[in-house]
């Protein structure tokens, strides 16, 4: 089977992957393949960013008075 060296890899993900392949009852190389498994599986895919959550609705009149506002 193939393996993997990851050089000069940073301490603060070697303690993340540490303690995510415990919670996951893992061994750190289970866990990296795992996570490498799921990331190479994905195709690439932007995020959506999150829906807009304001304190007032954007209606089609708000946008429509902000196209205005930017053409002054």
């Amino acid at each position: 089977m193939p393996s993997l060296v990851i050089k000069n890899l940073p301490e603060d993900i070697h303690v993340k992957l540490k303690e995510q392949a415990a919670r996951h009852h893992r061994s750190m190389t289970r866990e990296a393949i795992a996570i490498l498994s799921e990331g190479v599986g994905r195709k690439a895919i932007r995020e959506m960013p999150a829906p807009y959550r304001g304190n007032f609705p954007i209606t089609e009149d708000f946008i429509n008075a902000a196209k205005r506002e930017g053409r002054k």
